[in-house]
């Protein structure tokens, strides 16, 4: 979706126009417990022009990154029997574990932008597969940070 109706909201060339109460209005078309059943909420920007220039050099090729997310799906199934976003109940417990440090961090996201138990579940599991993308046995205060910073909906943001 857009960041508000006209679609600049945070655009470094755009100029939004929307007040604050026309993009809560905007964004509040789409539930809280909807935006809770959504993993990964990004923005994403758009892109420079020259960016898009045929001889920019090109990014990751996409076989790279489905052969990393090929051998991060297998060890999941490996060690779970199913993929991080079907863990429930005791294996959620048993797979996502948080030491003290990512603990905190989330906790305090939770309190800091009032997630609901949904999301807090969904960020640990988010944040195991990125740990399982980076190749690491346990998850670390980096990955629950990134795993944060993927629910950019959760956030209140307000126009310039």
């Amino acid at each position: 979706m857009n960041p508000c109706p006209c679609g600049y909201l945070g655009d470094r060339e755009g100029d939004c126009n929307c007040s604050a109460e026309r993009v809560a209005a905007y964004r509040g078309k789409i539930s809280g417990p909807l935006v809770d059943r959504i993993d990964l909420h990004v923005e994403v920007a758009r892109p420079p022009t020259e960016s898009l220039r045929a001889s920019s050099p090109p990014g990751e090729s996409s076989a790279a990154v489905a052969g990393r997310v090929q051998k991060a799906r297998s060890a999941q199934l490996e060690r779970a029997g199913v993929c991080n976003a079907r863990l429930a109940g005791r294996l959620l417990e048993a797979h996502c574990k948080l030491d003290e440090q990512s603990l905190a961090m989330l906790e305090a996201a939770v309190d800091r932008f009032r997630l609901s138990a949904r999301a807090y579940q969904r960020v640990r599991r988010v944040a195991r597969t990125i740990a399982d993308l980076g190749e690491a046995e346990t998850i670390a205060p980096p990955h629950v940070a990134e795993a944060l910073s993927l629910r950019q909906l959760d956030r209140r943001t307000t126009p310039k």
